[in-house]
């Protein structure tokens, strides 16, 4: 069985616990097949050979993808952080430092932007 890497007695999980479990561990296993394709097409000296594995990587991009939704649609931090991380704007260190200034309320002086509905922060930037 390919998930009996649980860090507890797996009788002592729920079934949410052990289905996000499953899709981490997918994930990382998308992420990984994704970073052997890069290479094995990046070192790779046919060109159409270069192409399949190009493919290759695509479709497991998709597939982390795929997994990432289904944590986002089943855990409350993954959307939480999903929310705030992708398709902000500015430096992504910089996110989180206007995520907690606009929970506070406060003006920060960043040029991080969330994505959609915004911190709106940025909009102030040379204002």
């Amino acid at each position: 069985m390919s998930s009996e890497n649980y860090h507890e007695l797996p009788e002592l999980l729920s079934e949410a616990t052990k289905e996000r479990h499953r899709a981490i561990v997918s994930l990382i296993e998308e992420l990984e097949a994704i970073d052997w394709y890069q290479q094995r097409a990046e070192a790779c000296t046919d060109a159409e050979l270069r192409a399949v594995l190009l493919h290759h990587l695509e479709e497991e991009v998709e597939h982390a993808m795929m997994n990432l939704e289904w944590l986002r649609r089943n855990d409350r931090v993954f959307q939480e952080k999903i929310d705030i991380y992708l398709n902000s704007q500015g430096p992504i260190t910089e996110v989180e430092a206007a995520e907690e200034a606009a929970k506070l309320g406060a003006t920060a002086k960043t040029g991080a932007m969330a994505p959609s509905g915004g911190l709106g922060i940025g909009s102030l930037k040379g204002a």
